[in-house]
């Protein structure tokens, strides 16, 4: 174990257990209601609360681990940003997903203007440490301005229909959104979809163009990961 992998002392708990719960949370639509009643069927007994915390403890140390493992992502970046309703104030969750549809970071902010962009394209340069071929976005203008201060030249697309791939990466978190009746707080909104971005990056792995030999593999490998990350294995 280094430094940086995550500590279970003083935890009940085996690691097994912990990082399996934050698992089924985040791979699947399950509540933390769902989750408890899926270990107790196993002979687990853990409260739902008990759950809750383990996401909010272990779920960003996984998510920073499973980034360093990811790496860097595809050269071109699909953008868009999506409003989520908290506490009756309209917030909006900037998204940014590569040519395969993997998350590459996410972004709650409470404006959709230039400053929000460019603060978005810098956190995009900062997890990636270098600049995309090319980047396809609607065509909401702050994107055109933020794009000329902090990456004047890189190729910018807006045709229509081009970006569908992030607009349908929305659907998940819009699905999980109605499920938890609304997201209690932008923190909340920014360390859940934080996590279940990069889960969904490691365990989707287009089963339905891979025949059912290779699917295995991949599947087999996502959990390898899975297991080191949480030093679970």
């Amino acid at each position: 174990m280094t430094n940086e992998s995550p500590s279970y002392h003083g935890y009940r708990f085996p690691a097994e257990i912990i990082s399996h719960a934050v698992w089924l949370y985040h791979r699947f639509g399950l509540s933390f209601r769902d989750t408890e009643d899926l270990l107790a069927q196993r002979g687990v007994t853990v409260t739902h609360e008990t759950i809750r915390r383990w996401c909010r403890t272990f779920g960003p140390q996984y998510a920073r681990a499973l980034r360093r493992r990811l790496g860097r992502m595809g050269d071109t970046w699909h953008l868009d940003e999506l409003f989520v309703t908290i506490q009756g104030r309209r917030q909006y969750l900037w998204r940014a997903v590569d040519e395969d549809g993997d998350v590459i970071d996410i972004l709650v902010q409470s404006r959709r203007n230039r400053r929000a962009a460019e603060r978005f394209f810098r956190k995009l340069l900062k997890s990636q440490g270098w600049e995309p071929r090319r980047l396809i976005t609607d065509k909401l203008r702050s994107y055109s301005a933020a794009l000329r201060t902090v990456m004047p030249s890189v190729v910018h697309c807006t045709d229509q229909y081009a970006n569908n791939r992030a607009e349908v990466s929305h659907q998940p978190t819009r699905q999980r959104e109605r499920q938890m009746r609304r997201f209690k707080s932008a923190a909340h909104v920014q360390q859940f979809v934080s996590v279940h971005g990069l889960v969904q990056n490691l365990f989707r792995v287009g089963r339905h163009l891979l025949r059912p030999i290779h699917h295995r593999l991949l599947r087999r490998r996502a959990f390898q990961v899975w297991n080191a990350v949480t030093c679970a294995s």
